[in-house]
């Protein structure tokens, strides 16, 4: 692949075919659970961040909607199942080399099930929204930010 100009903008073009490589941000979808003044975090067990504590979510899979992937990641990150979800806003990601990614954000208003992290995460805790860990990524921590004006109609 050489890098052409190409549609107003540098992109990897193979020389003999023609063909673009899109280089394009991967759908997501990220999960605020509030309960009495707490939030659910995931402690990521991959990276990027690993180690880290995040709002749990991740990519959708193909033939998802940003609903139904949320509601898979919650269950398979946090052991719980998202019976109602309510629409926060979307969220650019690109904090880090590894990905560029678009987070659909909801926060989950009823939930049931045993809390238990999964295998992509080392732990999944309740925190006090007033002495919670750092998030590992900035948009996680304008979702919350969010979820928490529309929790009080703000």
């Amino acid at each position: 692949m050489d890098k052409l100009f190409h549609e107003g903008r540098d992109r990897h073009v193979c020389p003999e075919c023609g063909y673009v490589l899109y280089v394009n941000p991967i759908p997501a979808s990220t999960l605020v659970v509030l309960n009495e003044g707490h939030v659910l975090l995931v402690l990521r067990a991959v990276e990027p961040r690993k180690g880290e504590w995040c709002l749990p979510g991740g990519f959708l899979e193909w033939g998802e909607s940003p609903e139904e992937g949320g509601k898979r990641e919650l269950l398979e990150e946090t052991g719980l199942v998202g019976d109602d979800l309510t629409f926060v806003g979307v969220y650019n990601s690109m904090e880090t080399m590894h990905v560029h990614a678009i987070l659909h954000g909801f926060r989950v208003k009823r939930w049931h099930g045993d809390i238990h992290h999964g295998d992509d995460a080392e732990d999944v805790r309740w925190y006090r929204l007033d002495s919670m860990p750092r998030l590992a990524f900035a948009a996680h921590e304008k979702l919350l930010a969010d979820a928490q004006k529309s929790e009080h109609g703000s």
